[in-house]
């Protein structure tokens, strides 16, 4: 039992289905034109047309394939799918007269998907085309003091539609109104973290049978949880390889161990540190670096394959998000053979390397896994760590890489973050990391003339890292970690904070 959500182009389009799963209900993001079949293979009890950037009006504006909206289930249009419903059912849409775009009050509101919703009503509209006529059957169950027509029901079909958008933060009650149309479907809210975790282990001991599985674990949230999972569904069938290339940051090899080896992981850790840093002397080129760290990653990798195989199946953590952008759906194909190329997340294994696929988190969201990993026992900060890059330090390097300016990075990153932990405002960031540059000026540190580095400091907040601000750190935080790192790291006598958004910047520097 599911919601399914046809996707036609809107940039809110996963945020509808995140919405649902935070009610309980499973939901699947399709491709708009998917076929009937596809559809009925997710045994939905409901359909939500998104919005898009096209106009309903248009000779190619995209459809449901035929038949999709005969199915005898409720329907909910977001925004073009809302003018879609109207436009199909015989109703008139057109350019409107004035473009809606951020926050507007709902002058008036009611009917079935705002049963038991109170007071002010704050939409989030982003919008060119309106409703400018209704179809027979449709009532205007909502309205704003720009858009007559802001939101319709057939209460007799069971179509709905809204003009603006539920599924985002900056619509405070639209989580109220989506859970009204839960229930006008009738679907269940059974989808929780236990749930889920109860189902993956059935799914992984039915696809591994007596199977042995290889898994790279990166110390980050996706794969590590991956390991806890299988680890409970096959046990020491499991063999997950965390290899060290020394770009990790202090001491998080222990702190990967220390969280995994209790819980029953099969865990063997590799100390790579020599072969990636001599790969790296001389070169400065980011991309070249990125390429090295790969190859080398790509060796290291193989060889303890090679040791502790053979292996029947390759398990990865892939999420929802990257089969969405790659594959515009689920595939319906979960364990058939695969070769496995660059853009899988052990960063690129040679086309001659064949494994089955093992990808449990290929149907879920970010948050769902650090549900899943809570749920499993793994210690909060690797469930809550902020995203690190593949390449690690190495890409916070400005230049060559080298044991020396790693050794000051590791200690300057070490303070930063755990500053951010003392002072409560680790959370409050998406991502914060230290750059080291090459850059190095005089300062004076007691009665000594220095000549030492500059380091950067970076911390964002951002819902999907497409886009971000900087965070707007207290300034007596700031000036407690610059003073920290000066006094602690000794080559370094100079700190700045970045306060630039992405974009024009990306969130790392390299």
């Amino acid at each position: 039992m599911s919601i399914v959500i046809l996707d036609f182009g809107s940039q809110y389009t996963r945020l509808i289905a995140r919405r649902f799963r935070e009610l309980g209900t499973y939901s699947v993001i399709l491709p708009g034109n998917a076929p009937l079949e596809r559809i009925e293979q997710e045994n939905p009890v409901g359909l939500v047309l998104s919005g898009g950037p096209s106009s309903v009006y248009d000779e190619n504006a995209p459809r449901p394939a035929d038949g999709v909206l005969d199915l005898s289930m409720p329907i909910l249009g977001v925004c073009y799918g809302m003018q879609f419903l109207a436009h199909q059912a015989g109703g008139e849409v057109r350019r409107a007269g004035k473009r809606e775009y951020g926050k507007a009050d709902l002058t008036r509101y009611g009917g079935q998907l705002f049963e038991g919703i109170q007071g002010e009503f704050v939409a989030w509209m982003s919008h060119s085309d309106s409703v400018t006529q209704l179809p027979q059957g449709y009532e205007v169950v909502a309205e704003t003091e720009d858009t007559p027509v802001t939101a319709i029901e057939n209460p007799v079909t069971r179509r709905y539609g809204v003009q603006f958008h539920p599924e985002v933060v900056h619509t405070p009650k639209g989580g109220q109104l989506l859970a009204n149309f839960l229930t006008i479907c009738g679907a269940a809210r059974d989808w929780t973290a236990a749930h889920i975790v109860e189902e993956l282990i059935d799914e992984v001991k039915a696809q591994v049978g007596d199977g042995r599985v290889l898994l790279a674990i990166s110390g980050g949230v996706d794969s590590s949880t991956l390991g806890l999972l299988l680890a409970r569904a096959i046990g020491d069938r499991l063999t997950a390889v965390f290899i060290d290339h020394g770009l990790l940051r202090l001491g998080e090899r222990e702190q990967v161990e220390a969280a995994l080896t209790p819980l029953g992981v099969h865990l063997v850790t590799v100390d790579a540190t020599q072969e990636f840093l001599g790969a790296l002397t001389g070169v400065s080129d980011p991309e070249q670096k990125r390429k090295i760290i790969g190859r080398e990653f790509i060796r290291a990798f193989e060889r303890e394959a090679r040791e502790y195989g053979p292996f029947d199946f390759l398990a990865q953590g892939t999420l929802y998000p990257d089969v969405i952008e790659s594959a515009g759906g689920l595939s319906s194909d979960k364990s058939g053979a695969a070769n496995i190329k660059s853009h899988h997340n052990v960063g690129g294994l040679p086309d001659d390397l064949a494994f089955k696929l093992v990808e449990p988190f290929r149907t879920l969201f970010k948050d769902e896994v650090r549900e899943i990993a809570a749920l499993l026992g793994l210690p909060d900060p690797v469930r809550m760590r902020h995203p690190f890059p593949g390449p690690g330090l190495g890409i916070r390097i400005l230049g060559e890489v080298t044991p020396e300016k790693l050794d000051i990075l590791k200690r300057v990153d070490d303070i930063f973050i755990s500053g951010l932990r003392e002072f409560g405002l680790y959370d409050t960031c998406s991502q914060a990391l230290a750059v080291l540059t090459p850059i190095q000026s005089v300062g004076v540190m007691g009665d000594e003339r220095t000549y030492s580095y500059t380091v950067a400091l970076r911390a964002v907040t951002t819902g999907d890292f497409m886009t971000a601000e900087w965070a707007r750190l207290p300034y007596d935080f700031l000036g407690t970690m610059s003073s920290r790192i000066v006094n602690q790291v000794h080559e370094v006598n100079r700190v700045v904070y970045d306060i630039t958004g992405k974009p024009p910047a990306t969130i790392e520097w390299e």
